[in-house]
């Protein structure tokens, strides 16, 4: 260990150490200059490829275009499952059935409608006509069901809505 330490304290060793530090920044040179050919040749290829434009330009407008159609995606998802719940809600079952309330009215004049929704839930209207008036009633339906009584015709025109 001694003799390193003198060894190091000597001009030859100062020239070895110079010597490779020389080399050391010589090497140093040949790789930037490597690297900036490298760098320019990738330049190249990319506006080669690119049709005369950056291709990296291209690709991060792409990319910029995707996360913007991934946005509107989430967004397009929401507003569909929105749509999804609302329209349980909507009337989706309709049944009809058309009837002659009165022997002396000729034909099937009278008619009883049924209007619900996914859940069965809405509205049951009848009509019923004759020579001398027409009037419509109406009878809320829940589950297939009224809590008011419901006529043979009522419950025939609920029965075609949930089959329908």
């Amino acid at each position: 260990m001694e003799t390193f330490l003198e060894f190091t304290k000597t001009d030859s060793f100062s020239f070895i150490l110079l010597g490779v530090i020389a080399i050391m920044f010589i090497l140093y040179v040949i790789l930037l200059i490597k690297l900036s050919r490298i760098n320019k040749n990738y330049k190249k290829f990319m506006e080669k490829v690119g049709n005369g434009k950056n291709l990296e330009e291209i690709l991060d407008r792409h990319i910029e275009k995707i996360n913007k159609t991934v946005a509107k995606n989430d967004e397009l998802e929401k507003f569909c499952v929105k749509i999804d719940s609302d329209i349980k809600n909507c009337i989706q079952k309709v049944g009809i059935y058309r009837y002659n309330a009165y022997k002396d009215t000729g034909s099937d004049l009278s008619f009883t409608l049924a209007l619900l929704n996914e859940k069965n839930d809405g509205v049951v209207l009848n009509g019923i006509y004759s020579r001398e008036m027409s009037n419509i009633y109406a009878k809320p339906i829940e589950n297939g069901a009224s809590p008011y009584k419901i006529t043979e015709e009522e419950s025939e025109a609920i029965k075609r809505a949930i089959n329908s």
